[in-house]
């Protein structure tokens, strides 16, 4: 995997949680809720490198 794949799925992972705090703090519950998405799709990108890279070596 990339570097810079990493670098993206961990910016993407940090804007989730900036949205999610940002959505608490503000009771935007939409906000909040997209944040969570960010985060969970982040993770799933993830895991699904983690996995090729296991396959590579």
């Amino acid at each position: 995997m990339g570097t810079d794949d990493k670098i993206d799925n961990k910016a993407e992972e940090l804007g989730g949680k900036v949205k999610e705090g940002v959505g608490k703090a503000t009771d935007d519950e939409r906000l909040e809720a997209e944040g969570k998405a960010d985060q969970t799709t982040s993770k799933l990108k993830q895991a699904g490198e983690d996995i090729k890279d296991a396959f590579k070596s």
